[in-house]
């Protein structure tokens, strides 16, 4: 008696059905890093972004009324990321000034833009978000810009007149 070619024994068929499960493993294309958690769905185990960087994570926020000041906005932005503001004692005075000043309109409403944007925004161009990482602190320090260095006069809002040195030491 002859054996077909389908027979389960024939060398041929046991290559081939060997092959063809290599090709249905290879064509999962499972990653190390991925888990299948359905017949058709992969699911990525590895953390997104905003989990490994908590300053890139994405929010929209409307601060209450009780934020009055860029300090208050800051501090409430800060409250869910895991950071904090660095103390007074590491900063530097033009850091507590910007802390002071009023939130602006403008600025009540932010987003969706990621975290540390928002601090950047806050604090506007004349000053630069410093993170710390490792002690997940975040402080403002002044950027060193043409306008600082004129030594002309300037007269604030108040009618007092003073040098910008003055105003941003």
């Amino acid at each position: 008696m002859k054996r077909s070619i389908f027979h389960p024994t024939h060398p041929v068929a046991a290559v081939a059905i060997c092959l063809a499960g290599i090709c249905a493993v290879a064509s999962v294309n499972l990653q190390a890093n991925d888990l299948q958690v359905g017949r058709y769905s992969l699911f990525a185990t590895t953390p997104t972004k905003a989990q490994t960087d908590p300053l890139q994570v994405t929010i929209t926020v409307q601060f209450p009324d009780r934020v009055r000041t860029v300090g208050e906005a800051v501090q409430h932005l800060l409250q869910q990321s895991g950071y904090r503001l660095a103390g007074t004692e590491a900063t530097r005075p033009a850091s507590a000034y910007l802390m002071a000043l009023p939130l602006p309109a403008v600025h009540r409403s932010l987003g969706p833009l990621p975290l540390k944007r928002a601090l950047e925004t806050l604090s506007g161009p004349a000053f630069r978000l410093v993170e710390d990482p490792v002690h997940r602190l975040v402080a403002f320090e002044r950027c060193a810009m043409e306008w600082q260095a004129v030594q002309g006069q300037s007269r604030r809002s108040d009618g007092i007149e003073t040098t910008n040195r003055q105003l941003f030491q």
